[in-house]
C-alpha cells in the first residue's frame, strides 16, 4: 500500500487496533467483528488464519456483545488477523511491533492491565494468515481510552467547548473538551451503541409486520441511510432509527449539552445514520466518518506516550 503513514519508536513498529464490537480496524483496514472456528480449512474463503492447530475464517458469523474484551479468545485471535492485514500491507511476514488498543473511556481504567495482559499473553506468535507465515514478537502493548484518541492530534482545533459523541457498535462514549483539553469528570460510557438501532429496527417490523429483516439490510441502511427495500419496511426502519437518534440526544441533554453553549462532535459508526434521520443545529454539529480515525488516534497517542517515557527528566523536576 502506497503512501502508508507509520509510527516506529527504536525499531519497534506501532500498530493501533481499535477492536469495535462491530468491527475490528486498523488505521488501513476493516474488517468484521467475528469469526469462525474449525479444524479443518475452509472449502472457500480465503481470509482465514491458522493457529494453534485450528482454522479460523475471519469476518464471518456473529459475535454477541460482551463487555469485557479478554473474556475468550476471539479477539486475540482477531488481534492477529488485524496486524497480518496490516504487515500484508506493507508485505512483511516477519515484524517486532507495539499494540496500540483502547477500551471505552469509563472501563478503560478498571480493565486496561487485564486488556494488556490478553493482548500480550504471547511474546512471540506465529501463525499463518492466507497461507503465509507470519512471525510477530509482541514487544509491548498501550491501552488508551476510546474517543479521546480519535482526536488526540488534532486537541488544538477545539477551541472553546466541544462536545464529542463516539458511537460504537456497542456502547456511545461522550465527553468534553474546554479548549482542546479534555474534562476528567465530565466523560461517560452508556451501553447505545449502534447494535441498539439495529434491535429496535429489527423488533419494529417483527411486530408491524411478522417479517425478521436479515442482518445485511438492517446493516446495509445504517451504514449508507438509505434503502432500497420496499414499503412499509424502509418507513418502519427509518421510524425504529429516528426513535433511536432521539434517544442519542437526550442522552446528551442529561449530560448538559446546550447547542447554544458548544459545538458537537459525532464520529465513529453510528455517526452516519445520526447525520441522515437526526434533527440538528448544522452549523454547529459536526461528523467525521472516518471508520479508522480511532486506531490512527491510538498509533499517534502512543507514540507520543512512549517518545515523551524516553526524555531524560531534568534533576529537581
Amino acid at each position: 500500500m502506497a503512501n502508508i503513514r507509520e509510527y516506529n519508536m527504536n525499531g519497534t513498529l506501532i500498530l493501533g487496533i481499535d477492536h469495535g464490537y462491530g468491527n475490528i480496524k486498523t488505521a488501513h483496514r476493516v474488517f468484521p467483528t467475528a469469526l469462525i472456528k474449525s479444524e479443518k480449512a475452509p472449502t472457500f474463503s480465503k481470509d482465514y488464519l491458522e493457529y494453534d492447530g485450528y482454522f479460523y475464517i475471519i469476518g464471518e458469523g456473529h459475535k454477541s456483545f460482551i463487555a469485557e474484551k479478554q473474556s475468550d479468545d476471539d479477539n486475540y485471535i482477531l488481534t492477529l488477523a488485524a496486524i497480518a492485514k496490516e504487515l500484508n500491507a506493507r508485505e512483511l511476514t516477519s515484524a517486532r511491533v507495539h499494540l496500540a488498543a483502547g477500551l471505552p473511556l469509563k472501563w478503560v481504567q478498571a480493565q486496561r492491565e487485564s486488556f494488556r495482559q490478553y493482548l500480550m499473553q504471547n511474546k512471540i506468535v506465529q501463525f499463518r494468515y492466507k497461507g503465509r507465515q507470519y512471525e510477530v514478537e509482541i514487544a509491548g502493548c498501550t491501552v488508551m481510552p476510546q474517543c479521546y484518541s480519535a482526536v488526540a492530534e488534532n486537541l488544538k482545533d477545539f477551541k472553546g467547548m466541544n462536545l464529542l459523541a463516539d458511537i460504537g457498535n456497542g456502547t456511545m462514549n461522550i465527553m468534553y473538551l474546554n479548549n482542546g483539553r479534555a474534562m476528567e469528570s465530565k466523560s461517560w460510557t452508556e451501553k447505545l451503541g449502534v447494535f441498539q438501532c439495529m434491535q429496535r429496527i429489527r423488533n419494529k417490523v417483527l411486530d408491524e409486520t411478522g417479517t425478521n429483516l436479515m442482518n445485511e439490510v438492517i446493516e446495509n441502511y445504517l451504514r449508507t441511510g438509505e434503502t432500497d427495500i420496499a414499503e412499509p419496511y424502509a418507513s418502519l426502519m427509518k421510524e425504529a432509527a429516528v426513535s433511536y437518534v432521539q434517544e442519542i440526544f437526550q442522552k446528551l441533554k442529561d449530560y448538559e449539552y446546550n447547542e447554544s453553549l458548544m459545538q458537537l462532535h459525532f464520529m465513529g459508526g453510528g455517526a452516519r445514520i445520526v447525520e441522515a434521520v437526526g434533527e440538528y443545529n448544522r452549523e454547529r454539529t459536526h461528523f467525521n466518518h472516518d471508520i479508522c480515525a480511532t486506531a490512527k488516534g491510538y498509533e499517534y497517542y502512543c507514540y507520543m506516550i512512549l517518545r515523551h517515557s524516553q526524555i531524560p527528566k531534568r534533576r529537581g523536576i
